[in-house]
């Protein structure tokens, strides 16, 4: 294997193992206006607890691993009702022998506002190991981030989603057509980031039991150099009342990534 090929393959499960564990995948959109806000979302959410999704990861017609993401019921949080968002992401037994990822993300969000309260993200991919626990205190507009030990209180704007609660806050936003966008406040990393997602048509995609009817979506990642000079990242999700995410791409320096749901 060519080193420039072996660095592609690893850059490609590291791709997708950030578009899924992070959930960086915004996977609705609603018309542009500065900040999103709570009258934009259904009166209920298209999720709940018992929601698992499987998805296949290939790369040169490669399985380059698999990802699933999982809503968990927990007890009150301040007397609020609460969800678990959990998303594991790992690469192939073959992936695994050159670049191993085994990344494990959980949310704990606020189950009528979907705001986050506590993110835990266990980064493992290849030789690079990260710890994220990241607190949000929202009245305060902070929160408290900690990176492999080092803690930081950090300020953040109104509305700040983390990179897995994003996914379900995007999902619970009302139908609108095609050619419409939104911005959405994510912190990751000790940063705060504005990611863009368009509305690009409706076309036909492969499901789970056949092909189904999907809204193409153009996610726009202001992270620099995390997708190799090609930073947007491609969603299909199911244009009905569930807002499944069916397809994903990302292009990279030799071909693309994919990632399909399969159960």
């Amino acid at each position: 294997m060519t080193p420039r090929l072996l660095f592609t393959r690893r850059a490609g499960v590291s791709i997708v193992s950030l578009l899924l564990s992070l959930a960086v995948g915004v996977l609705w959109f609603a018309p542009v206006r500065s900040e999103p806000v709570a009258g934009d979302r259904l009166a209920a959410p298209p999720f709940g607890p018992g929601e698992k999704l499987t998805y296949a990861i290939t790369y040169l017609g490669m399985r380059a691993g698999t990802a699933v993401m999982e809503v968990q019921d927990v007890e009150p949080v301040e007397a609020h009702p609460a969800l678990r968002l959990l998303t594991i992401a790992k690469s192939s037994a073959t992936v695994s022998k050159f670049y191993p990822v085994n990344n494990r993300v959980e949310s704990l969000i606020d189950a009528q506002t979907v705001k986050p309260y506590h993110l835990l993200f266990a980064r493992r991919e290849g030789k690079k190991k990260n710890d994220f626990d990241v607190t949000f205190h929202h009245e305060e507009g902070t929160v408290l981030s900690i990176k492999d030990g080092s803690a930081e209180t950090l300020p953040i704007p109104p509305n700040t989603q983390d990179l897995l609660s994003c996914l379900y806050y995007i999902r619970s936003m009302p139908l609108v057509q095609p050619g419409s966008s939104v911005e959405l406040n994510i912190h990751h990393d000790k940063k705060n980031y504005r990611v863009e997602v368009r509305a690009e048509g409706i076309e036909r995609v492969k499901g789970v039991e056949g092909d189904v009817e999907a809204i193409r979506l153009l996610v726009i990642m202001p992270f620099q150099g995390l997708f190799l000079n090609e930073g947007n990242i491609r969603v299909w999700i199911t244009n009905d009342a569930r807002r499944v995410p069916v397809l994903m791409k990302a292009k990279i320096i030799i071909g693309s990534v994919m990632a399909r749901l399969i159960r």
